[in-house]
């Protein structure tokens, strides 16, 4: 019975603790959102490895244009018989050998030419693209962050409305299936509100999922893990800023913020020194080294001559003839380099056209709102109204089925015209950088 009764706690300790696991929570705001995703998020924090990884790579550019030394430990046993004759004619005499050596050999070099020059030169550049491909990804993350958030408030009052909707329909159900009981109504205007009942329902359910999608989505920006329940704390009148987005319609666009413009810039970089760096294969390359050998130390028989070395140098290395080969890699980096920049004029023209578009994008997204945002206001006091007709007599149950799909589409028609409104802001914020 003791053992029974230890085991029961132990299990009702691992249950309260692993149900605490499972429903940790984690409120935040959307700045605090933004912030956390800046922290956590694995995406930028790959972006920051790269520029650390740009920065080793220079490095290594630079450290081969510096002296390289390496020191070899040499260590060999001679045994064996050596024969020899003093005089020719005399018999020969044997002398065994057997000997335990060790040598010492240190070596020192340095080469220098244009490539490696250029190369460094190049290496910087990679720093600068890695630089901005950080810059990119973190405002990225920020606006993805904002714009499921958003559309996390958003979906979730559309099942407020739902379900304000749904118990008005449910409430008139009763009514009327209390009315056909008495026998003053006929079955069928029942069964068209139950339809309406079930249609709610499954609308309610399917937004569900798609609030489900939307908050699993969230957390893998914020990299919260799966076991994480978040809770939004704003509220979504007060994000959807009509005023901020009026604002972005008024800003100019000033092509040299906008990220991918300036990565196709430093790409024509890239693309022209390619082309120096080919044309630095007909330069000369200058070498030094120094090499010092001890002699062989023996450590047991007879010791050799023992004599050691110092040795310096220096040569120079000069490319006479490759068979066109380097001829042929200027040209390519060339051809390369007219790519790159007829990439970077259609990047601008893109660009400008895509700004253009953005900000049709968002004056109508911005009218469709304002629209729904009255269709909505009429739609609910016109199903308010046939809801208490209704109820008292003075309409149909089709007026009611009407008037309850009309409401339904002004609420979802309001609810997308939000995020419409939300999604060409943000896009319009990314092309300007803001």
């Amino acid at each position: 019975m003791k053992k029974s009764w230890l085991i029961g706690i132990f299990s009702l300790v691992f249950a309260v603790s692993y149900a605490q696991q499972d429903s940790v929570k984690l409120s935040l705001s959307l700045e605090e959102a933004k912030q956390y995703a800046l922290e956590n998020n694995r995406t930028l924090q790959n972006a920051t490895l790269e520029v650390r990884q740009a920065h080793a790579a220079r490095w290594q550019t630079i450290a081969s244009m510096l002296p390289q030394a390496d020191m070899s430990l040499g260590l060999n046993y001679t045994d064996g018989t050596m024969k020899f004759a003093l005089q020719e004619g005399m018999p020969p005499m044997e002398r065994n050998i057997e000997n335990l050596a060790g040598s010492l050999s240190i070596s020192a070099s340095m080469a220098i030419n244009g490539q490696l020059i250029v190369g460094a030169l190049l290496n910087n550049l990679a720093i600068e693209m890695q630089n901005i491909n950080h810059k990119s990804t973190e405002l990225d993350v920020i606006l993805n962050v904002e714009n499921l958030y958003i559309t996390a408030l958003a979906m979730n009052k559309t099942i407020s409305l739902l379900d304000s909707t749904l118990l008005n329909l449910e409430k008139l159900y009763e009514i009327t299936k209390n009315v056909v009981e008495a026998g003053v109504a006929e079955q069928t205007q029942a069964d068209q509100i139950q339809v309406q009942v079930s249609s709610m329902r499954s609308a309610i359910n399917s937004t569900k999922r798609s609030v489900e999608l939307i908050y699993n989505s969230l957390a893998l920006q914020l990299a919260c893990g799966a076991e994480v329940e978040l809770e939004l704390t704003d509220n979504l009148d007060d994000l959807v800023n009509v005023e901020a987005a009026l604002q972005l319609l008024g800003q100019d666009f000033d092509i040299n913020n906008n990220y991918s413009y300036q990565l196709a810039s430093k790409n024509v970089e890239l693309a022209k020194k390619n082309v120096i760096m080919a044309g630095m294969a007909y330069v000369p390359t200058l070498s030094a080294f120094y090499q010092y050998t001890t002699p062989n130390k023996y450590f047991s028989g007879d010791a050799a001559m023992e004599q050691s070395m110092g040795v310096v140098g220096l040569s120079l290395s000069i490319p006479l003839w490759s068979s066109g080969k380097r001829a042929a890699a200027i040209t390519e980096k060339r051809i390369a380099k007219q790519v790159a920049e007829n990439q970077l004029a259609d990047a601008r023209d893109g660009l400008y056209v895509q700004h253009k578009q953005l900000r049709y994008n968002l004056s109508s997204a911005y009218e469709d709102f304002d629209t729904q945002k009255m269709n909505i206001d009429v739609s609910q006091r016109v199903f308010n109204s046939v809801a208490n007709k209704f109820e008292y007599g003075y309409a149909s149950s089709m007026e009611l089925t009407n008037a309850s799909t009309t409401f339904l589409t002004a609420q979802s028609d309001y609810i997308k015209s939000i995020l419409n409104l939300v999604e060409a802001q943000i896009n319009l914020k990314k092309l300007l950088n803001k």
